[in-house]
């Protein structure tokens, strides 16, 4: 843990570029694992538990430009002002990454954006019947994970949603009770703020920008690329064939290879930025 909320991260990797990924809604750092690894002879990867979700620790409220501060400020601490970072976010996480590069330019050198736009996105409804069956849940009652993935089949039909919810579950260290991890209560909440996105009228980021979009998702619509562009003038939006709204989950190997081919600039150039984004990427 480190910083004044209390950051839970890991580090996969060991190559020269310094890359930070931020999971969504309801994740964990451990979300993007499998592409840290596939990027680990290119770039040393540092996954973060975004406040209020693993064990990272809790903020009063649901605040983009503050979960921005929070990781930013932690970013420094690490040297980031020195070596800035390229930025990996998914969802939520790519929110906080896009407020964070428009707060803090001196920390990054590049942005990856995942199936996310800079504007306010009617999930609440979704998502709120999701974290409703959690809290629903009686964990003084619960005997095993089985048991509470039977729980929720009927609220969360779908067994693959139901497994990444249930990788927030985890047994109490002080008796044989489970618990959340994270605060679903808060993000339940605020759950209207989390689907939206503030105002950052007036700002801009002129470094390289990788939007990747899954192209069976609707998270990133055809009249979202004027917002994203008027932030971000270099940004490059690429479709994956194939892919929801969980893009690395659903193409792993695609996303990976986005990945390398946006990283390599840097790999090979020792830092150097890139004059375009990834030298440039079609789409997958």
């Amino acid at each position: 843990m480190s910083g004044a909320v209390g950051l839970h991260t890991a580090t996969i990797g060991s190559g020269p570029v310094p890359v930070v990924l931020l999971h969504g809604l309801l994740g964990q750092g451990q979300n993007l694992s499998t592409a840290a690894r596939g990027i680990a002879d290119l770039a040393t990867s540092l996954l973060v538990d975004v406040p209020n979700h693993g064990r990272s620790g809790r903020t009063e409220h649901v605040d983009y430009l503050e979960l921005a501060d929070v990781i930013a400020a932690e970013l420094r601490a690490r040297g980031a002002a020195e070596r800035p970072v390229v930025l990996v976010g998914h969802s939520m996480g790519g929110k906080i990454a896009m407020c964070l590069t428009l707060r803090h330019p001196d920390l990054v050198a590049g942005l990856v954006v995942v199936d996310v736009s800079p504007v306010d996105h009617d999930g609440a409804e979704s998502f709120g019947r999701i974290i409703d069956a959690m809290l629903a849940l009686d964990l003084t009652r619960l005997r095993s994970r089985a048991e509470a993935d039977e729980a929720l089949a009927s609220a969360i039909p779908d067994p693959t949603v139901r497994g990444f919810v249930l990788q927030n579950l985890r047994r109490t260290d002080d008796g044989p009770g489970w618990a959340w991890l994270g605060d679903p209560r808060l993000l339940r909440a605020e759950l209207n703020v989390v689907c939206g996105f503030p105002d950052m009228a007036g700002a801009h980021w002129d470094g390289p920008v990788l939007w990747v979009a899954g192209a069976d998702s609707d998270y990133v619509q055809d009249r979202h690329e004027p917002v994203m562009r008027a932030l971000f003038p270099r940004v490059q939006l690429v479709r994956v064939r194939g892919a929801g709204h969980w893009v690395h989950a659903d193409r792993p190997q695609v996303f990976i290879g986005l990945l390398r081919a946006f990283l390599a600039p840097w790999s090979a150039g020792a830092g150097t930025r890139p004059t375009r984004p990834g030298g440039g990427l079609s789409p997958a």
